[in-house]
């Protein structure tokens, strides 16, 4: 499997008023100055170069102190343990946003080192149980003498209770969008994922956060694993949308078979379009919905998520993307009915390209799942050179972390896609099961040219199947909405894949982005 089913359970302790949910913040005395390490100098230059350096020599896994006593550090022991309020890091005036530090636990093990930065100088902060409260008796004696922290968050301004970005295990992180609730990650870098081989996770091994300063906050990380090393500056702000601007140096120390270039990671068990696949009673249970992409050519396309029987990769080959994301496009409570997980309010991430990142594609990596406890989708951008030993890269780019996509095309999008039989409606199942095998599928889109107008009858669907036949195919607006609905029908055999294309044209002008969907027979129920 690419990604490990304790992912789920790591996000679930990161996410707001979760791992480490405070009483409250208090206007108290931040960490002790002379409890920090000595002053060393830093700048991005001494960073790279220790990256460098790293990738010259063999990896060496992370030294894990106790892996037995952090194995029992489980959920609910976990949810025992506070970081104390009074030792929050920059806790006070000027500083807008207050730092607080994850204890290590079992989806958490390796240790990782936090640094303060003033200047041109850093100063470590080590661990130490006096920063928590632990709730468990005789659990801080036995962690005393631990490596490090398990990662870090940061805090919204007193007196909010919760915060609002999170860094912790491997190269994750994540923040909780303009709605206050997290839901799918970003990472660092992804490895090989879906290859034969099993997927590498580097692991940030060590941050440098700068005072936050206005709405903003500056960090840097180091990255090492078996196959490369990085560097990376993140540059986070507390917007609406909430941004974080990336600059990621790598450096391979050995070829690499698949590079994942700003990889986000999310979730989707079931939707309108596959309801059945599930017997939950909630309608739908999702983090993204669709992936939204911005070729380099211009052409805006949006990919419904599909929960396959088997690992899928989908590939959109493209030159200097202008951006791509996973979307929660559906925004209606009542098509998830979840007050716990508010899935309505989860963020949609695009990335931005900074840059030209020449030729490559975007992969869409879609892993089967039976729970809403898995993460099962990986997207990212792959370049199509080669990644050998010895070589170094640098990307930039911008993340977006809101309710849309932040550059809404001219066109109109995709709202809503459902299928079905396939046929005229009012059939019986046994005169259905008479015909050909077939789909129906039907799309609704909205926004652009289309909100001007009125009920015509000569908007053209264009509709094509890498294999099978298409039937039926029409456009009309759906009585008292703003919504254009499409809809036809495909008839195919066997159990390959079936990639299907759908936009809206009138006469010769494209009214829509293009709508994709990845058919398999054997999901038809």
């Amino acid at each position: 499997m690419p990604l490990r089913s304790t992912r789920r359970d790591l996000l679930k302790f990161m996410s707001a008023g979760g791992l480490l949910a405070l009483a409250g913040l208090y206007p108290a005395h931040a960490l002790a100055r002379a409890s920090l390490g000595p002053k060393r100098k830093f700048s991005m230059d001494t960073l790279r170069e220790q990256a460098r350096q790293l990738a010259a020599r063999p990896y060496v896994a992370p030294t894990i102190p106790d892996t037995q006593l952090l194995y029992t550090i489980d959920f609910d022991t976990i949810q025992k343990i506070r970081f104390k309020p009074e030792q929050t890091l920059w806790n006070e005036p000027p500083s807008p946003f207050g730092v607080q530090l994850f204890h290590p636990h079992r989806f958490a093990q390796k240790p990782v080192r936090i640094h303060l930065v003033e200047g041109d100088e850093a100063r470590e902060v080590p661990f130490s149980t006096d920063l928590f409260d632990y709730g468990t008796p005789g659990l801080a004696k036995k962690m005393a003498g631990h490596g490090g922290f398990a990662g870090f968050r940061v805090m919204d301004p007193a007196p909010a209770k919760t915060d609002w970005l999170a860094f912790q295990g491997a190269s994750y992180f994540r923040t909780c969008g303009v709605q206050g609730q997290y839901g799918l990650s970003a990472r660092g870098i992804a490895i090989d994922t879906a290859m034969p081989q099993p997927e590498e996770f580097p692991d940030f091994t060590a941050f440098y956060l700068e005072r936050p300063v206005g709405d903003r906050i500056t960090l840097y990380a180091l990255l090492d694993g078996p196959s490369l090393t990085g560097v990376y500056r993140f540059v986070c702000t507390r917007a609406k949308p909430v941004l974080t601007e990336v600059h990621a140096e790598l450096f391979a120390r050995q070829d690499i078979g698949r590079l994942g270039v700003a990889p986000l990671t999310s979730m989707f068990w079931y939707g309108e379009n596959n309801r059945r696949r599930s017997a939950d009673w909630r309608p739908e249970i999702h983090d993204s919905d669709g992936l939204a992409l911005w070729t380099g050519a211009g052409e805006r396309l949006w990919r419904v998520i599909e929960n396959p029987p088997v690992v899928m990769t989908s590939s959109f080959v493209d030159f200097n993307p202008r951006g791509f994301g996973l979307s929660q496009r559906d925004r209606n409570f009542e098509n998830y009915q979840d007050d716990g997980a508010f899935y309505d309010r989860r963020p949609s991430v695009w990335v931005q390209p900074l840059g030209d990142w020449g030729e490559g594609a975007v992969q869409l990596v879609e892993i089967p799942t039976d729970d809403e406890i898995h993460d099962n989708l990986v997207a990212y951008w792959t370049p199509k050179e080669p990644v050998r030993g010895g070589g170094a890269w640098t990307f930039d780019y911008r993340l977006y972390w809101g309710d849309d996509e932040p550059f809404i095309p001219e066109v109109g999008r995709v709202r809503h896609t459902w299928r079905g039989r396939h046929g005229i409606p009012g059939i019986t199942a046994q005169q259905a099961a008479q015909q050909a095998p077939g789909m129906k599928f039907v799309i609704d889109f909205s926004g652009g040219p289309l909100a001007a107008l009125e009920q015509r009858f000569d908007l053209t669907p264009m509709v094509t199947a890498s294999r099978g036949r298409v039937d039926n195919a029409h456009v009309l607006k759906v009585v008292g909405t703003d919504r254009w609905r499409a809809s036809f029908d495909l008839y195919v055999d066997g159990a390959e894949p079936v990639e299907l294309r759908c936009y809206v044209r009138l006469g010769d002008k494209t009214l829509t982005e293009t709508w994709l969907y990845q058919y398999i027979a054997a999901t038809s129920c």
